[in-house]
């Protein structure tokens, strides 16, 4: 993901494809299951999908103030980077891998393994190319990573980066779904490097099953391995991640399935602590909302937990498996604030942050004691990873769950 918004802010906000199907959607409950199984060709999650509004329906549920009752103790990670993003603790909860842009060559984020306890930081990434989405193995002998480093344009993209960067031109952000991202496992140390995926198209997002036998991924490769209709190719043009789906595969890279058919982009994917559901974003075809969903880990009983019609994104099983933390603009285009909703979303969603910035990618460490996630909240507002400690009875009392 994440959405990757990798981690500019503004990600979310600028997809925008240019939609040729008119769907009709119905929307009453905060929870709907679609009843559609992975291991169908039809595409599915229509009937879930929500519609784009203008503006939020901002109701008084949200006008709350929780943080200093469930964070507390916050403190910026990383500090040694021009911006930082999208980190996860190891299993033992002593190291963290994140992704960082630091001075030098390459304009991009590379991936960083850090020891909590000395601070001591490493580049663990080829230094080449694009980086996103790290994970650390359950086992703790491995990482596992994207990357576009093989990408033989890897060096000119840099380049060009660099240059268009210089001249000052105001340009949007928009995430690149380069075709030659690919999943790599590597050593912790970065060495012994082995592409995973092997696959034309975008292989990102990957997290690892608790158990380290599994790995959730999105990817647009059916869009890269059959011919397209022309009003397909006209919507692979406009934005290639419309094709986006879930896979799953085995942490070696073998038996790969396809967990999800829907037209829109579905990513970010995690699994819950049991690793019988997986949690993940969904976004509406025409691309201007996003909802949180989970399923079954073979791609059944499809169930969408919230219901704001905007874009809701980035969401984290909390270790108990009690709740779901998420970041979401219900409250303004620009205004990405944390959420959390129960793992049913049979009740109202509680929010969770209120100081300014955005708050993005929220994560909890194994014992479920912290939370960490990106914000803009620094004095020059740039994006950083914070932390803080998380209280999980107050949560638990907060929805309702106690």
């Amino acid at each position: 993901m994440v959405f990757i918004m990798k981690i500019n802010f503004q990600k979310v906000v600028l997809f925008s494809i240019t939609y040729l199907f008119a769907v009709v959607i119905n929307l009453t409950t905060f929870a709907q299951p679609d009843g559609a199984s992975g291991s169908s060709g039809e595409p599915d999650g229509y009937s879930g999908a929500t519609g784009y509004v203008e503006e939020p329906i901002v109701t008084d549920m949200f006008d709350t103030n929780y943080e200093s009752e469930l964070l507390t103790g916050t403190y910026q990670l990383i500090t040694d980077s021009l911006r930082s993003g999208e980190g996860y603790f190891s299993a033992d909860g002593d190291r963290f891998i994140f992704q960082s842009e630091v001075s030098g060559g390459n304009p991009f984020y590379q991936i960083f393994l850090r020891d909590l306890e000395t601070g001591a930081t490493d580049l663990v990434s080829p230094g080449i190319g694009l980086t996103t989405c790290a994970w650390i193995h359950p086992t703790l002998d491995r990482i596992m990573f994207s990357s576009t480093h093989e990408d033989p344009e890897a060096l000119i993209k840099q380049t060009e980066e660099i240059r268009i960067r210089e001249s000052g031109v105001d340009r949007p952000y928009g995430w690149d779904y380069d075709s030659h991202y690919e999943i790599y496992q590597a050593n912790t140390d970065g060495t012994n490097m082995i592409n995973l995926t092997n696959s034309a198209g975008y292989d990102a997002e990957g997290s690892y099953s608790t158990d380290g036998s599994k790995i959730l991924f999105a990817s647009n490769r059916n869009a890269y391995s059959r011919v397209l209709s022309q009003a397909e190719q006209v919507l692979f043009e406009d934005d290639s991640s419309y094709f986006m789906d879930l896979y799953i595969m085995n942490a070696d890279g073998s038996d790969v399935q396809q967990l999800t058919h829907s037209p829109g982009y579905d990513g970010g994917p995690f699994f819950s602590p049991d690793n019988t559901q997986v949690v993940w974003r969904r976004f509406n075809p025409d691309g201007n909302s996003a909802e949180i969903w989970t399923m079954d880990v073979d791609g059944g009983n499809q169930r969408q937990l919230t219901a704001e019609s905007m874009v809701a994104w980035g969401p984290y099983f909390h270790p108990s498996g009690d709740y779901i933390v998420y970041s979401s603009n219900v409250l303004g285009h620009a205004n990405f604030e944390l959420f959390m909703i129960d793992p049913l979303g049979a009740k109202p969603p509680i929010r969770v942050t209120n100081t300014e910035g955005t708050d993005i990618l929220p994560v909890f460490s194994p014992d479920g004691n912290s939370l960490s996630w990106s914000t803009t909240r620094t004095p020059d507002g740039t994006s950083q990873i914070h932390i803080g400690q998380w209280d999980h009875q107050r949560a638990l009392e907060l929805l309702g769950l106690d």
